[in-house]
């Protein structure tokens, strides 16, 4: 269920905003399901970040989609409806005829239209006008766009996301309509079911097997667009596409991942989260659930997870082999917008922290540190997991990970809060303004903090007269020891893995400090390869910057002595006789070479 900014533009409502809500009450509960309402997303803009990384990187992503060419976006559209195609071919991925032609430009619309919603600007919304006019004017009766396109289901998915973003975030004129052209086009060109990736097809050999496709990708959107509009066809196509061979054994906790492409069968859970909130059948919570289960019991100490962008084998040692010799760990954009999405529906649905502190590990770990977009269309794609890693970018311009880094600099946003009748949970700890109404009364809560660089976080109630809510804060598993505290009383105990609750009548003013102690502590890759480990100091690792050709090992008594240098700012030391040895967050990291494990003694 999507919830809305309650400005003018989120007021939309989207069609059937609340219309995935819809039979999780009595039929839910018969069915063992969660008896609560999912928690409400807040707008765009009712989250406001102070200066930081979370903000500049968002900020950075806007300035990269007001920069980009519109005759360059619309090129390969014009181009293959053989219209006259103004300004030039980016190439790339992107190409008229190259490997995924024009695939990105539906992640650029909604990346477009949320970062309207967060700024409230009109050149981002006229843009965007402009881009769902030129494109539609692109549909013509031949559907030509689709012929001979290899990712007919991916790209077709992509374009109905930014359409339905375009109408909901911006009320983008043409956008339903543009949907409606948009879907009689693809019709003809999608498969009968969901297919599976044929893995052993080489790209171009055979467009009518949709080899390298993603059709088990569509109905999250599909489901979206039917409550956008109340179209009865996308909730039938959002049905047809259901990979319900795969959800089905995940639901029955069958572990069907090893050797599946990792990115988009991730991808795949939020439609089978989508499934569950709006058709309130719990095989497809099972599924998302257990899903989540089998990937995070496989994840590197990051988060990141897909060595070579396929899952492994439990038990099989894949996981630590893979740092030997694999530079092509985790599509970094891509694989962190899907993780996000996945544990944002599992947090809203179940209200369990333990989604919460995937989602923190994640942020922190990759996606904001990547690199960013270049104008030439370089874009960073894998974290680099191996003995010997460096930051860099995918070898072909314009890569599907240069659609998703602007979409996921947005939902950082919607990311950090919820709400419910009760009150507000708070998610992500960043420095900022978050605003809502609270029985009709607008609220507000400041953050104030260094974390995860410090441990200590403020906030600050902002009511106009008394009122009684909960606000719930969430605690992580690894913060043995917190304590929070209400204007500078001790409070009540708090649990690692949870949200403290606090229900009281809050004043203006009112403080709650949180303490999250930052311990150090040590995870191996897996249990096949206890002496790789990476050193954590709470959600973050500490990643080792290499100076030597061979580093030598460390022991992990060594690794847990590392402590913060505060004359360069964000970065660790250990002092071993006359060697130094530095560790730096992954967003601090630049081109140096570096390592997310090392060799450890066990003892």
């Amino acid at each position: 269920m999507r919830e809305f900014d309650p400005s003018r533009r989120d007021a939309l409502r989207c069609g059937g905003a609340v219309l995935c809500g819809i039979g999780l009450g009595r039929h839910a509960r018969a069915l063992g399901a969660p008896s609560a309402a999912p928690l409400a997303e807040l707008g765009y803009a009712q989250v406001r970040f102070a200066d930081g990384p979370l903000a500049r990187q968002a900020q950075e992503n806007h300035r990269f989609l007001l920069d980009l060419d519109e005759d360059a976006l619309l090129f390969p559209f014009r181009t293959r409806a053989g219209q006259r195609a103004p300004g030039r071919d980016l190439g790339g991925w992107y190409g008229t005829y190259e490997f995924a032609p024009g695939a990105t430009f539906g992640q650029w619309l909604s990346a477009l239209a949320r970062h309207s919603a967060i700024s409230g600007d009109e050149a981002s919304r006229a843009k965007l006008g402009r881009l769902v006019l030129g494109y539609a004017a692109t549909l013509d009766s031949r559907h030509s766009f689709y012929t001979n396109n290899r990712f007919p289901s991916y790209t077709y998915d992509k374009l109905v996301g930014g359409l339905v973003d375009a109408k909901c975030y911006a009320n983008t004129a043409h956008a339903l309509d543009s949907l409606q052209s948009t879907t009689r086009a693809a019709l003809p060109y999608l498969p009968p079911h969901a297919m599976p990736r044929n893995e052993h097809s080489k790209p171009g050999e055979d467009f009518s097997e949709h080899a390298w496709d993603e059709s088990y990708t569509i109905p999250e959107n599909q489901f979206l667009a039917w409550q956008l509009t109340g179209d009865g066809r996308h909730r039938a196509l959002a049905r047809r596409f259901l990979y319900d061979d795969f959800f089905g054994a995940l639901a029955r906790h069958e572990n069907v991942l090893p050797g599946k492409h990792a990115y988009s069968h991730v991808n795949a859970l939020s439609s089978s989260a989508q499934a569950y909130l709006s058709l309130g059948s719990r095989e497809y919570l099972d599924a998302t659930r257990n899903g989540f289960d089998m990937i995070d019991a496989q994840s590197f100490a990051t988060g990141g997870w897909g060595p070579d962008e396929h899952f492994v084998v439990p038990g099989g040692g894949g996981l630590g082999a893979s740092i030997e010799h694999e530079r092509k760990s985790f599509e970094t954009p891509c694989g962190a917008y899907a993780h996000f999405k996945l544990t944002r529906y599992l947090l809203r649905i179940t209200r369990d922290a333990r989604y919460g502190d995937s989602m923190e590990r994640v942020l922190y770990n990759t996606v904001l540190g990547a690199k960013p977009i270049q104008a030439d269309g370089r874009a960073f794609y894998y974290s680099d997991y191996s003995t010997r890693a460096q930051k860099g970018f995918h070898p072909d311009r314009w890569p599907c990970c240069s659609g998703t880094l602007p979409m996921i600099a947005a939902d950082y946003r919607i990311s950090a809060c919820f709400t419910d009748a009760q009150g507000i949970y708070v998610n992500l700890y960043a420095p900022g303004v978050t605003t809502w109404r609270q029985r009709g009364v607008s609220c507000a809560l400041t953050t104030q903090t260094d974390y995860p660089y410090a441990s200590e976080i403020t906030l600050v109630v902002r009511v106009p007269r008394p009122q009684t809510f909960c606000v719930r804060t969430r605690i992580p598993q690894w913060a043995q020891g917190a304590e929070v505290r209400i204007n500078g009383k001790a409070g009540q105990a708090v649990v690692p893995g949870t949200f403290a609750a606090l229900m009281r009548e809050w004043r203006d003013g009112d403080r709650i400090e949180i303490d999250l102690p930052l311990r150090q502590r040590v995870q191996s890759v897996d249990a096949e390869h206890p002496d790789w480990v990476a050193l954590l100091g709470g959600p973050l690792v500490l990643m080792r910057m290499l100076e030597d050709d061979a580093p030598a090992p460390i022991t992990r008594a060594s690794l847990l002595t590392a402590r913060r240098d505060y004359t360069h700012d964000r970065e660790w030391r250990i002092r071993e006789g006359d060697k130094l040895i530095r560790l730096r967050p992954f967003t601090e990291i630049g081109d140096e070479s570096y390592s997310v494990y090392q060799r450890s003694a066990l003892a």
